[in-house]
């Protein structure tokens, strides 16, 4: 970093120094006014331009700004107690219950979000199990209770459950409604509420911890849609699992419980705090592990996790696990249906088919993010106004592929607790366990495999609540399973053979189940490119320590594999194909390039004097940048600080509200170094807003207060490398570079972001001409295949049904109401817009006030 030398007849103070700056930032220029306490009257004003900010969407929080907020609030409090104690001696009661409930509202913050997660969860998990089952039938002694509750205690066959009918015909055509009927309500709700329920939202999540601001993304609306849609969603047979959508209803409550307590309220980086925490309360709820939660939150969640928010993490973790096994919601003590206990150990021979389950899940990530990717290209170019319509017509597509398979019909959870268990358990799912039937069941394994994930690709991220974490835990399964079988029909053919010298006589030496456990970790691993939590999620679900090493064996070459076809789960790849401004700590980067060679050098700033009020207005209705630097003059560009849109906005609306003041008033940005911490008093003085009425009419007003003196700033010729870590490590919305006390240029996440694509695009071109061709075929194709249908159902009606226009098409044909949709992803070339916090977006992106 530079230092930067003032002129001096505008400013003889030193520079401060690193720390000093990061505590003096933009609210330094705050210190007094005309005799006001500094404490007060700064504060008054930093919360009011505060409350401004926090209805501002697509923003980025500037996170060096906000500690030195908190810095303002910490010592105008620390003045207010010395008061106190030189007035009365020593601290009252009150005061110090009052300290005492301030120092613990972050304990009573998780402690209420981490019980109100686990009640949510308890509750979506006997809500999903009953919507699911009663696809296939009914409990004729009480309508409410799913199969298993309705047949609790019976070993030998159920009386009490009914299918809807013997005639199975009858019976896959109500699968069929029921699967319709669940994904219509669920995406009509989405639609009509909270667009924002959509999808899984753990990308955006992630950018949200690391402040970005999406309005709405955490609100009430959001939580109490996606809690309602999920089970829908699950129930209608698409192919989405709940644990992605559980982080985000649990990262919801959060937000909506913390905002109730004012330290949270005000300070981006305590509920920062809280977020993440409920990250790890979601992970444990979805799959009854709160270590993993917690480890899960760190490796893939938080882009900053102190040691403070780890026990947060763990504590709220533990609350949300404690609450949801209160509840025990599937009355077996487990907290998810699929947890398993295995009694045996494995053989170091069996380390060879495991090398190969963890290369089947490296290749399905690389597989499946490389194809979904291209169809939500192709719904965001086509499909946004009919997204109701869209899953709708995914859930009866999966619904008539599904209800064949065995393994496709039943819940995915259900299925991999089938899947999961040993034959020995004392249950067997339609002859799974039968050598008779080893073929049979190898060959179905294969085609659910095979089509579980092509209705993957084709169904995440449609416009309902969504996660592929389950998804993707139920194809490895199956596929782990048939490897399994293959592996003991192997055995059972060759059972002399030296390969299996290992195997003791008359003890099952191969268990399929545990093929399945470890190919749902190798599926997992190799959707999200994570590690160190799967394994501990998969330990945590079978508590069984002799198959830690098999599961790292497992995660380790999936990761190997999946770094192969480039780095970044489907988590950061929706980060990326949405344009979310995010730097990934994890990634490391050498580019070899000064920061001039990225930066901006066209800066739009604002001379120290010069300008008119109204010239300034016109600078802000003209350009849509977030802020603006403030230099002497535009010819010598000596910088003398920052000012924000949002404190220029504001102090020019304060100004006119309080007083009459002239559209040619000049407008001063900076103060002699001589009062430099005072009200400028000169021959016109200008118009300051504690003196607003005794100075109405007059010609000048200073908006110095509202300066950061001291904004970050580099050299030109400092590695990008080192500009980066400066972006992930301190988090400030831009840095100025400037060279000798003048200003060069800036440069913002997006700069750094744009010329990393550049430079990745040039070593591995990724671009297909011909996408965008097929694209408009298959469009074109679905265009003439509706056509001839609402022809055909027209004809065979006489004209009294008609698909498509009309009164009736507004149901299905939505508007685009999800922000998200306006997005594009980031590429090398200029086409595509990166959101970043400095530029204004269209308010018709902007949900409604639904906070």
């Amino acid at each position: 970093m530079t230092s930067r030398p003032r002129n001096t007849s505008t400013q003889t103070s030193r520079r401060p120094s690193l720390p000093e700056r990061a505590i003096s930032r933009r609210l330094s220029a705050l210190s007094t006014t005309d005799g006001v306490p500094a404490g007060t009257t700064a504060q008054e004003l930093t919360e009011e331009i505060e409350e401004i900010k926090r209805y501002e969407d697509f923003t980025t929080i500037d996170w060096v700004q906000d500690a030195a907020k908190e810095q303002l609030r910490r010592r105008a409090r620390r003045k207010h107690n010395a008061g106190l104690f030189e007035l009365k001696g020593n601290l009252g009661w009150r005061q110090r219950l009052q300290d005492t409930y301030d120092a613990g509202q972050a304990w009573i913050v998780v402690t209420l979000v981490g019980a109100a997660i686990g009640l949510n969860a308890g509750f979506l998990n006997i809500v999903t199990e009953w919507l699911s089952d009663i696809k296939l039938g009914y409990c004729t002694t009480a309508f409410y209770l799913n199969e298993n509750f309705c047949c609790w205690g019976d070993e030998k066959g159920c009386s009490e459950w009914h299918r809807w009918s013997s005639f199975w015909p009858f019976n896959y055509f109500l699968y069929f409604v029921f699967s319709i009927v669940f994904a219509l309500a669920s995406a009509s709700l989405v639609k009509a509420f909270a667009p924002y329920a959509a999808g899984s939202g753990i990308s955006e999540i992630k950018c949200i911890i690391a402040g970005f601001v999406m309005k709405g993304f955490l609100g009430f609306w959001t939580l109490l849609i996606k809690s309602i849609c999920l089970p829908l969603a699950i129930a209608s047979g698409l192919s989405v699992g709940k644990e992605g959508p559980s982080v985000h209803y649990a990262v919801c409550t959060g937000n909506v419980i913390s905002k109730f307590f004012g330290k949270y309220k005000r300070n981006a980086a305590k509920t920062r705090e809280i977020l993440s925490a409920c990250a790890a309360a979601g992970v444990a709820v979805a799959f009854g592990s709160p270590i993993g939660g917690v480890l899960f939150s760190l490796e893939e969640m938080s882009s900053h996790f102190p040691l403070k928010t780890m026990w947060r993490s763990y504590f709220c973790a533990l609350v949300a696990t404690a609450v949801l096994a209160a509840m025990n919601p599937f009355w077996t003590g487990q907290l998810v249906m699929f947890e398993v206990r295995y009694d045996r150990s494995w053989h170091f021979f069996e380390i060879i088919f495991f090398i190969f389950i963890g290369i089947f899940g490296g290749l399905y990530g690389a597989f499946v993010m490389k194809w979904n990717l291209r169809v939500q290209a192709f719904r965001k170019k086509y499909l946004t106004k009919y997204a109701v319509l869209e899953a709708t017509l995914l859930a009866a597509g999966t619904a008539i592929l599904c209800f064949p398979n065995m393994f496709l019909r039943i819940d995915m959870t259900e299925s991999m607790e089938i899947l999961f268990l040993e034959c020995e358990a004392g249950r067997d799912y339609d002859g799974l366990c039968e050598a008779k039937n080893r073929w049979r069941m190898a060959l179905s394994l294969a085609f659910a495999t095979i089509m579980r994930t092509f209705l993957v690709i084709i169904s995440y991220g449609c416009k309902v609540p969504a996660g592929i974490f389950v998804p993707s835990m139920a194809i490895g399964a199956s596929f782990g399973r048939m490897v399994g079988i293959l592996v003991q029909a192997l055995h059972e053919a060759f059972p002399q053979a030296r390969f299996f010298a290992a195997c003791q006589p008359d003890v099952p030496c191969i268990t399929p189940g545990t093929y399945a456990f470890l190919g749902a970790a190798a599926a997992l691993s190799g959707i999200m490119h994570i590690t160190v939590s799967v394994v501990v999620i998969m330990f945590e679900l079978t508590g069984a320590l002799t198959y830690i090493l098999p599961t790292m064996i497992v995660v380790g070459v999936t990761k190997a594999v999946s770094d192969r076809f480039g780095k970044g789960g489907i988590a950061d790849r929706m980060i990326w194909f949405n344009g979310f401004p995010f730097l990934d700590n994890k990634e490391e980067h050498t580019f070899g390039v000064p920061v001039s060679q990225v930066m901006t050098s066209e800066v739009t700033s604002l001379p120290s004097s010069g300008l008119n009020l109204k010239s300034v207005e016109q600078l802000l209705a003209q350009n849509k940048y977030q802020g603006f630097p403030v230099v002497e003059d535009r010819a010598s560009r000596i910088l003398l600080g920052y000012i924000g849109r949002t404190e220029l906005r504001y102090a020019i609306d304060r100004t006119k509200k309080e007083g009459f003041v002239s559209s040619n008033a000049k407008c001063f940005f900076s103060q002699p170094a001589s009062v430099a911490l005072q009200t400028p008093s000169v021959a016109a003085p200008p118009v300051t807003f504690d003196a607003i009425e005794d100075a109405s009419g007059q010609q000048s007003i200073d908006f110095s207060r509202f300066i950061d003196p001291t904004p970050l700033a580099v050299h030109p010729r400092l590695p990008l490398e080192t500009v980066m870590e400066l972006f992930k490590k301190m988090g400030p919305r831009v840095i100025l570079v400037e060279y000798r006390g003048r200003l060069a240029g800036l440069v913002t996440v997006k700069d750094c972001l744009k010329y990393q694509f550049k430079v990745e695009a040039q070593e591995t071109s990724t671009h297909d001409p011909a996408l965008e061709v097929r694209q408009e075929k298959l469009w074109d194709l679905m265009n003439r295949a509706a056509d001839w249908l609402a022809d055909k159902v027209l004809s065979v009606s006489g004209g009294r049904i008609k698909l498509g226009g009309g009164r009736g098409s507004s149901l299905l044909e939505s508007r685009v109401d999800d922000p998200r949709d306006q997005l594009s992803p980031i590429l090398a070339s200029s086409r595509h817009e990166i959101l970043e916090g400095t530029e204004d977006m269209d308010p018709g992106v902007e949900l409604q006030a639904r906070g």
